[in-house]
This record gives C-alpha cells, sequence and structure tokens, in this order.
C-alpha cells in the first residue's frame, strides 16, 4: 500500500482527532480485542513521542517513545499497536525500526527497554532485543522485559 503515511509528533503536536484515533486505536487493541479492561490513558501520554501510520486518514499503527524514569530506567517503546486488516503487511517491522531510529537521532545511542507480550518475543529479538526479566502478568497477559543494549549497536 503506497499510500501510507509515516508521522512522528510530540504529544502537542498532534490534533485532535490524530490523538482520538490514536487512543481508539489502542483502546480497540490492548482493551477491547485483548479483553482486558485496564487504564489505557495511563497519564505517560503527554510526555511522549508517537509514532504512527495513517492510510485514507486512518491510523492503523502506532508506538510511543518513553521518557527514561517513565516507565524504565532506559527509554522504552510502548503501546506498539497494528490494526488487525494491516497486520501481516509489515507495518509492525516498519514502526519499530522508525522507533529506533527516531530515538538514535533524538537521543543518541542508548539501551532501549520495552515490556513485551511474551508471544512477540521473536519478533522484538529480531530486532535485538533480549529478555531481561521472568516472564510475568501483567494484566492477566503473560510478559517479559527486553533491552536493546546500544553497545552491541555502537560502531
Amino acid at each position: 500500500m503506497n499510500s501510507i503515511h509515516w508521522h512522528t509528533k510530540l504529544f502537542d503536536e498532534l490534533t485532535v482527532n490524530e490523538l482520538y484515533d490514536i487512543l481508539r486505536l489502542r483502546t480497540d487493541i490492548f482493551v477491547v480485542e485483548q479483553n482486558c479492561p485496564y487504564p489505557e490513558i495511563d497519564g505517560k501520554d503527554k510526555q511522549c513521542l508517537h509514532i504512527y501510520a495513517t492510510h485514507q486518514d486512518k491510523v492503523i499503527a502506532c508506538a510511543r517513545i518513553v521518557p527514561p524514569g517513565l516507565s524504565y530506567p532506559e527509554i522504552s517503546i510502548g503501546r506498539v499497536a497494528i490494526a488487525p486488516d494491516y497486520r501481516k503487511d509489515g507495518y509492525g517491522r516498519v514502526l519499530m525500526q522508525l522507533a529506533i531510529e527516531k530515538i538514535a537521532q533524538e537521543f543518541g545511542e542508548q539501551d532501549i527497554q520495552i515490556g513485551a507480550q511474551c508471544y512477540l518475543k521473536k519478533f522484538y529479538g529480531s530486532f535485538g532485543f533480549k529478555p531481561s526479566s521472568d516472564d510475568y502478568l501483567e494484566d492477566n497477559i503473560p510478559h517479559v522485559d527486553m533491552i536493546r543494549s546500544a553497545s552491541e549497536y555502537s560502531n
């Protein structure tokens, strides 16, 4: 699909409609699809950098870059979501690569930590993330903390 547009914005740069669409996608996936009632709006978005993709004015993928100390001691990538109709098209890979590159550009090479759903260990592992915790339940869904070490990717 050549009409996919990628965007990166600070919270205050998002329009009301963009914010609404990002929150709707995240809620549709993390709360409704995964049948997991939890506080999706967690108070962190205002401090994050948001990366998202649109297709025909619809948000189809999103993630946020979370500053160090807000979720983890390290900078992190969170709320990675792809709309169901777009999951087999490789947009998850593009989204993660863009997030990693944006961190390097804006903040320099550094360790990146994520809290991944366990079934996605191999996916995140393909970007250099390695488990840094035992598996644990978060909102009744198996998760694992993973870190991508900057030292392995520095030249």
